[in-house]
């Protein structure tokens, strides 16, 4: 059995239907609803890393309106990325899941599958 982590917002079609998914594996999940308990700005470069991602930048859902608002596509500092990101999780890319000390974007659902 494997520990599965997943940054859900349950309001996504592609985080349900990813939730649904590894939880038919029969694998122990949990469900971090990121909208609620957005994660620290260690937790996301520690996500970040997993990725194998070299900027938050990837990490950001650009077609967010505060993505606009804040004028984050001419930022290239990373902790104000970050930051954005922790203080807005709407900007945070979903669903995340982490297993197996890897991570993937449920974006197809299906890719999720290669880490578990």
């Amino acid at each position: 059995m494997t520990d599965i982590t997943i940054y859900h917002n349950p309001q996504c079609t592609k985080s349900r239907a990813t939730l649904a998914l590894i939880s038919n594996q029969q694998n122990k999940v949990t469900v971090i609803e990121y909208l609620k308990e957005a994660p620290t700005k260690s937790q996301l470069l520690h996500i970040i890393g997993l990725l194998g991602y070299s900027s938050a930048h990837q990490l950001i859902r650009y077609k967010e309106d505060i993505y606009k608002v804040l004028a984050l596509s001419d930022s290239s500092d990373e902790d104000a990325l970050l930051e954005a990101m922790c203080n807005n999780p709407r900007l945070i890319e979903r669903p995340i899941v982490l297993a197996n000390n890897q991570a993937r974007i449920g974006r197809p659902p299906e890719s999720v599958l290669e880490i578990l």
